[in-house]
This record gives C-alpha cells, structure tokens and sequence, in this order.
C-alpha cells in the first residue's frame, strides 16, 4: 500500500498535469520594431475586461507580454505614436485617447487595428484580423504560436505613410506625415463611411481610397464591410504575437 506522503505527491502531480492541461494559458505579446517609442492600446468590446490598464509606454526594440483573459474577450489593440505630457495632458499625435491609460477608451483615427476574439466557439478558438478601415499609423502584423489549423501571419508589413495619397494625409505641426486617413476619415460622407443606407454588404464597398490600402496591404481590411474570409480561426494558440513594424 502506497504511504499517504507518496498518495498526496501523486495527487499532486495529477492535480499540476491537469492544471496545465486544462488552462494552457494564452499569452498576448506585443513586440514594438519601430525606430521610436510607441505606446500601445487596448481597448475591449463592452463588457469585457480592460487588460493592462488599457495602455503603456513601450520603447524601441522592447516587447511586453502579459496572459490574456481566460474566458471569452474581443477588443482591438493600437499603437499611438508621437505622445507627450504637456500642460499637465498625455496627448498624441495618432491612435490619442486622451491619458496615458486608456482604461477603455478608444483611440483617434487614423490607426492601424488589430482586431481579436480569443476563446470562442467548441473548440477554442482564436479569431484575429489586421483592420485599415480607420487608416494606417504603423506597419502591423499578428503572428500566432503553436496554434491548430489554418493560422497565418497577417498584416500590413509597407509603411504607407511615404505614399499616403495628399489628401488623405494627417501631418504634424512640424509638418510630418504621420498618419494616413481612411477616405470616410478624410470626407465624411456616408458612402465611404458605409452609414445609413450604405451599411450593408450588398450597397457599402471599396472605394479608390481603400483601394490603396488593399494593394498595398491585401491582407488587411480596408472597408466596413470587406471580405469575411480577412478574419482567421487559429485553434487553442498559446501566444498571440502584435508586432509593430515588422
């Protein structure tokens, strides 16, 4: 017969194997490539929890990695660029939402979005895309780790801003192209935005300004209603990798 110290160390043991088995938690890595600091954001879709206080100053060659929620999240995250303290406010020049914490706010087109839906469906899935549709401040792609299925690395790897069209561009006060806008961004009308009677699949479509995006970056969304088949299901992934500037 089994002595009760070896009979708990086993219970241990099978207690820690099905602890990992079970929890395989997934880890949300940001990785910031860009010759300058950015400061990313996060911001979920109602109801659901704000990781990392929703932003955080990242700088140059850095990354910071931290376990996503374990049950069912959406939300997107961003990168804002040229962020300072001044008369006592955290502004910046794209992605702003206004502090330093975005602790649920959203961010000021244009911005280049990763989008994500973690731990939905039977089989655990992770649904991620790379959005343009509010215009483009910094190359990004997504890569998934160990991940089942079809799982691919998407995003806008160009730096668009060196051939953003005049007219949609967003520059500094120094005169700094940096960001390039959407065409509803730029105009507001509501058939580029795909409001009222253009917000369906069948009246609301690409335009010569999300065109651009989409020959530079095909494999990015550049319209409200662009190509579901832009969304990818990676199956029980254990890191999620945003990679700014890649």
């Amino acid at each position: 017969m089994a002595s009760p110290m070896a009979t708990a160390s086993s219970l241990l043991v099978l207690s820690l194997l099905l602890y990992t088995t079970l929890a395989s938690p997934l880890v949300l890595t940001l990785v910031n490539n860009c010759p300058f600091t950015i400061w990313p954001a996060i911001q979920p879709n109602a109801g659901h929890y704000v990781p990392e206080k929703g932003g955080f100053a990242l700088e140059t060659l850095q990354h910071k990695s931290f376990a996503a929620p374990h049950t069912h999240w959406s939300g997107r995250i961003w990168a804002r660029t040229g962020c300072t303290y001044s008369t006592g406010r955290f502004h910046c020049e794209t992605g702003d939402c206004g502090r330093l914490e975005c602790n649920g706010a959203g961010g000021r087109a244009p911005a280049t979005l990763a989008q994500f839906s973690l731990h939905h469906g039977h089989n655990d899935q992770s649904s991620y895309s790379v959005s343009l549709v509010d215009g483009f401040n910094v190359p990004m792609t997504v890569t998934p780790h160990e991940g089942k299925g079809l799982c691919p690395v998407v995003g806008c790897r160009e730096d668009l801003l060196a051939t953003c069209p005049t007219q949609l561009r967003l520059c500094a006060a120094n005169g700094k192209v940096v960001g390039c806008k959407s065409g509803c961004e730029a105009f507001g009308t509501d058939e580029l935005c795909c409001r009222n009677q253009y917000n369906s699949p069948h009246t609301c479509h690409g335009s010569t300004y999300s065109e651009f995006f989409k020959h530079k970056c095909p494999a990015t969304f550049t319209y409200a209603h662009d190509s579901p088949s832009l969304t990818h299901n990676c199956v029980e992934p254990r890191e999620l990798k945003v990679i700014f500037c890649h």
